[in-house]
């Protein structure tokens, strides 16, 4: 019995004595310094991480003076005046940027494609500049290509100008509408992330307080009416001031909208509705709708591709009851000389952005 005490504990020293060597030469073979055999110690590189640019992760960067690169965050102040260039790692990159530069086919502004990244560059910049600049890349399966949404990446760019603090605008006098089921916005943008704005109604003079609920300030958006009214109605403008001195906005003028969105609601009549051969008939397609979204018209008749025709369309805004504001859209189409292939059903066709309203009349004769 005393034998077998003796052989276990002699293994189990052995056991220990091999995991320390183990360990030992483990130790070794992952330190930081090793020794060479000429005696010289040195330090051991570990692989560099690669830039897999994931979700996260940005590629918009600005290229600075001297080669250096900065990695764009949710906000960048940039000085007017000075060339700017981004770059967006990939080989296939698609990019967005203040939709002026498009509608007025800005030549400041170019965009190149390397093999392994993009790059755009807007010469002289100034404070109508200012607003998101982002980039994406672009995937393909064949010829079918989409927008990676795991990898957009956007910085909003504050050009800030002493003289301007509010981005300029090519509207002088811009109409806000206001709905009951959804929030307004007065945009008045700001160039400067730190000036201290606040909107003013024109007629009676007063200040709205923005108390960050029903009414806030975002610089890069304007003021956010959350539920507007009717009493918001009138010509308002924004005040902004930074190190004392203060500017005006453009004004705006605030509506409040009594149509609902959806399709078309359309109406159809004729003038006069029954007629005899040789009379002149006028016949009215009109929708009421909301103020900004425009309406088209189709017409199909009798005497179609037959008959000549004069069709005239125009809109307006009214205001009905208690100051909502509506569009008013009509096409007038008027049919001289009326003759027996003239007399039948007149269907208008209306369509906006929401869809699509058919309605007929019929012209009899006396």
């Amino acid at each position: 019995m005393k034998l077998w005490v003796v052989l276990c504990v002699a293994l189990l020293w052995v056991e220990l004595q091999s995991g320390v060597c183990q360990q030992v030469k483990r130790r070794k073979d992952v330190g930081e310094n090793r020794i060479r055999p000429g005696g010289k110690r040195v330090k051991t590189r570990h692989p560099k991480l690669k830039d897999g640019g994931g979700k996260g992760q940005s590629l918009l960067t600005q290229v600075l003076d001297k080669g250096r690169f900065l990695r764009l965050g949710p906000t960048m102040t940039l000085t007017p005046g000075r060339n700017m260039e981004l770059r967006c790692k990939g080989n296939n990159i698609g990019w967005s940027y203040p939709t002026y530069l498009d509608t007025f086919n800005d030549s400041r502004l170019s965009i190149k494609q390397s093999d392994k990244y993009s790059q755009l560059i807007l010469t002289s910049p100034s404070a109508a500049d200012t607003g998101p600049y982002s980039c994406w890349v672009i995937v393909c399966d064949g010829t079918e290509c989409e927008k990676d949404h795991d990898r957009i990446y956007v910085s909003y760019i504050y050009f800030t100008d002493k003289d301007n603090l509010f981005v300029p605008s090519a509207i002088h006098f811009e109409i806000v509408y206001l709905r009951p089921d959804r929030p307004a916005v007065v945009p008045c943008r700001v160039t400067d992330p730190q000036a201290r704005a606040s909107l003013h109604r024109e007629v009676p003079p007063e200040e709205i307080t923005a108390n960050g609920t029903l009414v806030s300030f975002d610089p890069t958006k304007g003021f956010v009416l959350q539920n507007p009214s009717p009493e918001l109605q009138g010509v308002f403008y924004c005040k902004a001031v930074t190190k004392g001195n203060p500017q005006i906005s453009t004004k705006y003028q605030l509506l409040y909208v009594e149509v609902p969105s959806g399709p078309p609601y359309v109406s159809l009549e004729s003038s006069p509705d029954s007629v005899r051969g040789g009379d002149n008939v006028n016949v009215t397609c009109t929708v009421l709708g909301e103020p900004e979204v425009d309406v088209g018209f189709t017409w199909s008749y009798p005497g179609q591709d037959h008959r000549p025709v004069d069709i005239q369309t125009s809109w307006r805004l009214v205001n009905r009851g208690m100051g909502y504001t509506t569009r008013v859209s009509q096409s007038v189409m008027t049919v001289e000389d009326m003759e027996t292939i003239d007399f039948g059903n007149y269907v208008c066709k209306a369509k906006n952005q929401h869809g699509e309203t058919s309605v007929t009349t019929a012209i009899t004769a006396k």
